[in-house]
């Protein structure tokens, strides 16, 4: 599996100016991971519970701190699951963490 695609995870952090006022600001770590698609048993499971995952997003879970949006090619997702694929026996490997995303629209769910 060749990590050939950045992804931007996004955390949002929430400070408060002098007036009072709460302030949002995010930070981007940049990442490479790999692109994959949602599963079919996947899809039909999520949708039954109101879910629309759209990208999983294969990354190695060193990098990956719980960071609830990411951005991939212009676009932002929401990291609907995570899942921990069994470990892999390949010499030098890192443990990969699968992000599960959904689109995000106008600053809510798509």
């Amino acid at each position: 599996m060749t990590f050939d695609h950045e992804l931007t995870l996004i955390s949002k952090s929430y400070t408060t100016n002098s007036m009072g006022d709460t302030i949002q600001e995010e930070t981007e770590t940049f990442i490479l991971c790999d692109v994959k698609s949602v599963t079919r048993s996947e899809h039909y499971s999520a949708a039954a519970h109101g879910l629309r995952p759209e990208l999983v997003f294969e990354v190695n879970k060193f990098e990956y701190a719980g960071q609830d949006e990411v951005e991939f090619e212009g676009r932002r997702y929401n990291v609907t699951r995570t899942f921990a694929p069994s470990k892999s026996k390949g010499v030098g490997e890192f443990e990969k963490l699968e992000l599960v995303c959904q689109g995000v629209v106008n600053n809510g769910s798509s």
